[in-house]
């Protein structure tokens, strides 16, 4: 494959992107057709590094998805209750990306759909910014069957490379709900399962294109990708405290253009 600094970039991107509302596999398009890194193999490669930032989720909040396996006292997203939301909100993604999935690689994975995802997204989330709501979820305790359910929902429009999870996720909470800080925490939880089951997914289907000769390679961008993650999440947490969707929206119609310019 190619050279080390190659999966660091892409580490790099994925695990800043990955859960900010820019769409991560966006990004890793844009900067792999860039480098020159295409085809089925770095598409392959690009989801497999997804790993590194789902860990990162993982251990950042460890006793909120520990007490999904050991349920905590007060706590009601925790145990059987809290798994089965996770389920609500993964199930209708899930379906979709199985039947999809060929489809979606085939069709979608390239920068001219990427470009309109980016902007079909950031006019999405001016909009629902620009609509003042009086949340009625104020954490994760709070979150609801029909909640969870509505978010996966809403987490179909992610299946659109350039579209973005977070953005797909964070958006259905807070239209449904959910204070914009607790629509982003439960969007990272949420995401694990569901990437977790497509990049497992796809790694099944696509391991016959690596060799030993590539681990270093896979290493590398699952490495940087952890810690670009933990970093990202930390800081996006925070902004959120203070800012709203709308930077993210900009940088997206900025992107946009410029994706099409020079790609479409």
């Amino acid at each position: 494959m190619f050279s080390l600094y190659t999966a660091a970039i892409l580490g790099v991107v994925e695990g800043i992107t990955e859960f900010l509302p820019v769409s991560s596999t966006g990004h890793l398009i844009i900067t792999g057709h860039l480098l020159g890194f295409t085809g089925e193999k770095a598409a392959s490669f690009e989801v497999a590094i997804q790993l590194g930032a789902i860990l990162a989720v993982v251990l950042l909040y460890w006793p909120r998805f520990w007490g999904l396996i050991v349920p905590a006292p007060g706590q009601r997203f925790s145990g059987v209750r809290g798994l089965y939301l996770l389920f609500l909100t993964s199930l209708p993604a899930s379906l979709l990306g199985l039947i999809a999935h060929d489809a979606i690689k085939k069709y979608l994975f390239n920068p001219y759909t990427v470009a309109w995802a980016l902007l079909v997204g950031a006019i999405m989330i001016l909009i629902v910014e620009r609509k003042e709501r009086r949340p009625s979820c104020f954490t994760l305790d709070e979150i609801t069957p029909k909640l969870a359910f509505g978010i996966g929902c809403f987490q179909c429009l992610a299946l659109w490379p350039g579209f973005s999870r977070s953005a797909a996720t964070i958006m259905g909470g807070m239209i449904l709900g959910a204070k914009r800080q607790i629509a982003a925490e439960y969007s990272f939880i949420a995401a694990v399962p569901i990437m977790f089951a497509a990049t497992g997914y796809d790694m099944l289907k696509s391991y016959h294109l690596f060799t030993m000769a590539d681990v270093p390679f896979l290493a590398v961008g699952f490495a940087v990708s952890f810690i670009s993650a933990w970093i990202a999440v930390k800081g996006f947490i925070y902004l959120l405290g203070k800012l709203t969707l709308r930077p993210f929206a900009y940088y997206r119609l900025a992107l946009a253009p410029l994706v099409l310019f020079f790609w479409g």
